[in-house]
């Protein structure tokens, strides 16, 4: 979970917010380079960090990073992708083929 100690976050926020400013200045020409910048800069985050932590990688460090880049996955989409999708039902209406499923237990 991303929750770490304020006294991190101190340090740290100052440079991903510059990191952040040059990912949008790099792509604000072409908003689809976007996902191409953010897997890189992750990747590479990533590979370095284990690099410079281990020296190689290993089973249980793979491990650990899938499990970590699943869970950044589940909670963006919990915090933001839930309440946007219900949002966007609320405003255009359910999907019919959604009603009749979560109905067929009733």
């Amino acid at each position: 979970m991303p929750y770490i100690e304020e006294r991190h976050r101190q340090k740290f926020d100052p440079l991903i917010d510059r990191l952040s400013e040059e990912i949008v200045s790099e792509t604000a020409e072409d908003k689809l380079a976007l996902a191409g910048f953010l897997n890189y800069v992750c990747t590479r985050t990533i590979l370095k960090v284990v690099k410079l932590r281990f020296g190689k990688m290993q089973y249980w460090i793979l491990a650990i990073i899938t499990g970590v880049l699943v869970n950044i996955l589940l909670e963006i989409y919990r915090r933001i992708g839930i309440p946007y999708e219900e949002q966007k039902t609320r405003e255009n209406g359910d999907m019919d083929m959604f009603k009749e499923f979560t109905q067929e237990g009733e």
